[in-house]
């Protein structure tokens, strides 16, 4: 199997790349980045012996043809995807997820060649703290940053295409995934490298906002898992029952490290921040028999808190640069 991977750089598709490398030697992997702040080409260092790295953007639609041409299956992770960025300049989210995604759906339409388009939970906007309810691939869009609105938006094109040219595309549509590679700029990473500096965790306001977690290993099985098995024109929503609000996520952090459980400061929270994610994955499990292997969130915490440990080298020389961000913002 040829295999194209679009931001196989980034967190989740970095981990993908390893993911497939590891459980399918058989496959051929290219992946196409266009290594922004958020790829880094140290993320598969360790294969890169193993894959073929290409360098561009999915908006280019030469290369992308011709890469496509030379698939069988394309798996797009290539994303903007960081909410507070997006409220600061919108252009990059839309001519990446948008711009983007409609450049890979006209190629694998020319050329005939599978598409599994990679999503978030956030294009159903957010639940109230107290509603029981969860997101299901029924669960109407409401997007509420220019982010997950783009978002929403090539989920849309990806559906539109799969009925009006017969694209042989899936979607997902993910929960808040952490794990080894995730930049740190992002809330678990950032805390793990604050405790690893001896520095006290920042917490956004009172901390009750929930995110429904999985680890990333877990979250690429069930990529492959639809891949190989999903009904062509379907979204399948990828969770594990992991629903923690972030005062929560702090306090099993501080556990890990051996620290107070109230050994956190408070910072300004951020603007539009989304009260609760929670994905209802009983299509995934019931329909394709996947199972998550990171059930006990303790213990996946552990094992992210000991990658970063090991590999202060990855990580360290952005720690200064997104400190200093968040510092000017007050958070």
């Amino acid at each position: 199997m040829r295999v194209l991977i679009t931001g196989g750089a980034g967190f989740i598709g970095a981990n993908f790349t390893h993911q497939t490398i590891r459980e399918r030697p058989e496959a051929q992997v290219t992946v196409l980045d266009a290594l922004t702040y958020a790829g880094d080409l140290k993320s598969l260092a360790p294969v890169d012996h193993q894959i073929t790295l290409v360098r561009g953007s999915i908006t280019d639609s030469d290369l992308v043809d011709r890469l496509v041409a030379e698939s069988d299956v394309v798996v797009h992770f290539a994303a903007e995807s960081h909410n507070d960025n997006s409220l600061d300049d919108p252009s990059p989210f839309v001519a990446t997820n948008l711009v983007g995604t409609f450049t890979l759906l006209e190629a694998v339409r020319r050329h005939g060649v599978r598409f599994h388009h990679v999503s978030t939970d956030e294009v159903y906007g957010d639940l109230e703290l107290d509603d029981p309810a969860k997101f299901t691939p029924e669960t109407p869009y409401n997007p509420s940053s220019p982010y997950s609105a783009t978002k929403a938006g090539s989920d849309l094109l990806v559906r539109a295409w799969v009925r009006s040219f017969g694209v042989r595309a899936t979607i997902s549509n993910c929960s808040n995934n952490y794990g080894p590679y995730q930049h740190v700029e992002k809330f678990i990473p950032r805390q793990i490298t604050n405790l690893i500096d001896g520095v006290r965790p920042k917490l956004y306001g009172a901390g009750l906002n929930v995110r429904d977690w999985i680890h990333v290993e877990d979250h690429n099985s069930a990529v492959w898992t639809i891949i190989d098995h999903g009904r062509i024109g379907e979204t399948y929503l990828i969770g594990a029952d992991g629903e923690k609000n972030n005062l929560e996520v702090v306090r099993t952090l501080l556990e890990v490290f051996g620290r107070d459980a109230d050994d956190f400061d408070h910072v300004t929270d951020r603007p539009g921040h989304d009260l609760r994610y929670a994905i209802d994955a009983t299509r995934l499990r019931q329909e394709l028999g996947w199972q998550p292997r990171f059930t006990d969130f303790r213990s996946g915490l552990q094992a992210t808190v000991d990658w970063y440990r090991e590999h202060e080298a990855w990580w360290r020389p952005r720690k200064a640069a997104v400190e200093a961000k968040y510092a000017a913002t007050g958070q």
